[in-house]
């Protein structure tokens, strides 16, 4: 039984970290805008909610990368190469699935393919010692609340619906790619899709998006 509570709270820590992270990186990307481009843009991961998803997966990898490492100088190394080497592969799997990318860094000096590059290595890694620092000894008060049974509830339904908008959010980009390419509705569940989610609103909430040619 005990072993059980230990594993469902490690899921509960990894869910939270994610989410949190998620949402973090809607503000970061928000102000980022603020600051370089003086323009006030909001940028989203998902259809629903303020969620950047790369950044809650990062969150989660720094989380695993500081359980086992705590000098600063080498998290801040590792940061970089792990925040990095997420930035390409979300890059990758974009344009492989999606055909479109969200970033391109191809006019930046030292990028990769324009997925990444050393000057955004460097905010990941620090990124990664701010998280050493300031938000791996909070997750201690994340385990204090996991405790209660209320919360565990309410944790497990708000994942259903972070589930939900994963999904829904694949699959309407995915019926957008099909329009596109001029692919009728085969079934009612795309009809579904081009009512609710036209191709207006996607292009409205994944602004920053470009279609590959």
């Amino acid at each position: 039984m005990k072993k059980l509570a230990k594993i469902n709270k490690f899921i509960l820590r990894c869910f939270w970290i994610l989410v949190l992270g998620s949402i973090f990186g809607y503000f970061i990307e928000m102000a980022y805008s603020i600051v370089y481009t003086r323009t006030f843009e909001i940028r989203q991961g998902l259809i629903y909610g303020p969620f950047i998803q790369i950044y809650g997966v990062g969150a989660l990898a720094y989380y695993f990368l500081v359980k086992s490492e705590k000098d600063p100088k080498k998290v801040f190394i590792k940061g970089m190469l792990l925040g990095g080497a997420l930035e390409y592969l979300c890059s990758f799997l974009q344009e492989i699935f999606f055909h479109s990318v969200s970033w391109d860094y191809s006019e930046l000096f030292l990028n990769f393919n324009g997925r990444t590059c050393v000057q955004y290595c460097f905010y990941w890694g620090i990124i990664g010692v701010f998280f050493l620092k300031a938000v791996y000894p909070g997750l201690v008060k994340i385990d204090k609340f996991l405790d209660n049974k209320k919360i565990i509830i309410l944790s497990y339904l708000f994942m259903i619906f972070i589930i939900f908008d994963v999904f829904i959010s694949i699959v309407a980009t995915t019926r957008q790619n099909e329009r596109a390419e001029g692919i009728e509705a085969k079934n009612y569940f795309d009809q579904f899709l081009d009512r609710t989610y036209p191709d207006e609103m996607l292009d409205k909430i994944f602004h920053n998006r470009k279609k590959m040619e």
